[in-house]
Parts: structure tokens; C-alpha cells; sequence
């Protein structure tokens, strides 16, 4: 077992799939890393160098991955909310943002994603 950025990952797994586990880094961010470090990757965590490792470990920490991504995201989606922009408003109702169809698509998040509204007057039964 060899830990890396905070998670555990087995010795036999290759590098370019044990970056790939991380939230954030996909296969192209993966495949720069290894070209960045000359790590073929299919290289094993095991066969890795102490010294390489740490390398490896150098280059996850100067990305933004895991619980840091996933706060800036909860930010942003927060600051369009406290904006008042459109986007805030469609996050909040729990519908499509980047300007798909509601007709037929998101039926099920209209109907999941109620949001109260407060306004005043009768409301209608149904």
C-alpha cells in the first residue's frame, strides 16, 4: 500500500490510474503528469522510487483536487445564488444551467426539486 496525496492506493495499481482516482484529475491531466515526471504509465506504484513518489506527490499538492475542488465549486454555485444571477436561480430550483430543455428532460427534477416559494394569495389544490 503506498499513500499518496492522503489516500491509500495498492502497490500493483499503474500510476496513470492511481492519479485518475483523485477528483480532479482526469486522463489528461494524468498523462501530463507522467510525461512531466518521464513515469511510463504503465509503470506500477510499487516499482516507483521513493524519489519519483515524491515528485508525484509535489506536482498533486501545486493542483486544486479532492475537498479544495470540491469547496470552490460549492462557493462559486454560492455566490451566483447570493447574486441573484440566472444561474444561481436555476442551481437553487435544481434545474438545467447551461441552457438545456426543460420540456421533456428535466420533468423529474421539476417534480423532485420543488423549491417553496413564499407569495402570498391562494394556493391551488393538486
Amino acid at each position: 500500500m503506498v499513500f499518496l496525496h492522503s489516500m491509500i492506493i495498492a502497490e500493483g495499481v499503474p500510476i496513470f490510474n492511481a492519479l485518475q482516482r483523485f477528483y480532479g484529475i482526469g486522463p489528461n491531466i494524468a498523462s501530463r503528469i507522467c510525461a512531466k515526471l518521464t513515469i511510463y504509465r504503465t509503470a506500477k506504484l510499487g516499482e516507483l522510487s521513493q524519489k519519483q513518489l515524491t515528485q508525484v506527490q509535489q506536482e498533486l499538492s501545486k493542483l486544486t483536487i479532492e475537498n479544495d475542488l470540491h469547496k470552490s465549486i460549492v462557493d462559486n454555485i454560492a455566490r451566483l445564488k447570493e447574486m441573484g444571477t440566472y444561474r444561481g436561480r436555476r442551481h437553487a430550483m435544481g434545474l438545467p444551467v447551461r441552457g438545456q430543455g426543460t420540456r421533456t428532460q428535466a420533468k423529474t427534477a421539476k417534480k423532485l426539486n420543488r423549491v417553496e416559494r413564499g407569495f402570498s394569495g391562494a394556493r391551488r389544490q393538486g
